[in-house]
This record gives structure tokens, C-alpha cells and sequence, in this order.
């Protein structure tokens, strides 16, 4: 099944989260923070939302950085995803 995000949503899947310190020490998944690093894997087409016209600013393959309870998180076909919006969004990641 296929994603297909709607006017200026995004759909990313989160990189993962550091498993050791710089100091060499390896943290239990309890003790991980959630990460705020994430990949686009597909982009709405933009438009006009809430009355502004919207042009998308990432593309897929961008790594880009998010707050840390940004946008809605789903599960299609094993794989968890996240589903916000374009303004959402802090930075891209270079």
C-alpha cells in the first residue's frame, strides 16, 4: 500500500535513535530519546490551505529535522510512518 499525502502534508519515516553515548556507553531502548531526525518519503502537492497558497519546500529523500510530537503517527504494512505538515517541519538536514 501506497502513502499518497494531501495539499501541504508530508509523510516521513524517523531515522533511528542513538543506541550508545559518545562516552561508549550503550542505552536501553527506555532510555533512548525519540529521535527528531527523520527521512521524506513522499511529499504532498501543495496548493492552497487555509486560504495561502502553498509550495512545497522538501522533496523526497530529504532528511530533515522535527519537534518531538509533530504530526500523526501510522502503521502500513509493518512500517511506522509520521504524517504532518510542510510548517511542521524545523529544518532541513544537509
Amino acid at each position: 500500500m501506497n502513502i499518497k499525502p494531501l495539499a501541504d502534508r508530508v509523510v516521513i519515516k524517523m531515522l533511528e535513535a542513538e543506541e550508545t553515548t559518545k562516552g561508549g556507553i550503550i542505552l536501553t531502548s527506555a532510555a533512548q530519546e525519540k529521535p527528531q531526525v527523520a527521512e521524506i518519503v513522499a511529499v504532498g502537492p501543495g496548493g492552497v490551505v487555509d486560504g495561502e497558497k502553498v509550495e512545497m519546500e522538501v522533496k523526497i529523500g530529504d532528511k530533515v529535522l522535527i519537534s518531538k510530537y509533530a504530526g500523526t503517527e501510522v502503521k502500513v504494512d509493518g512500517v511506522e510512518y509520521t504524517i504532518l505538515r510542510q510548517s511542521e517541519i524545523l529544518a532541513i538536514v544537509e
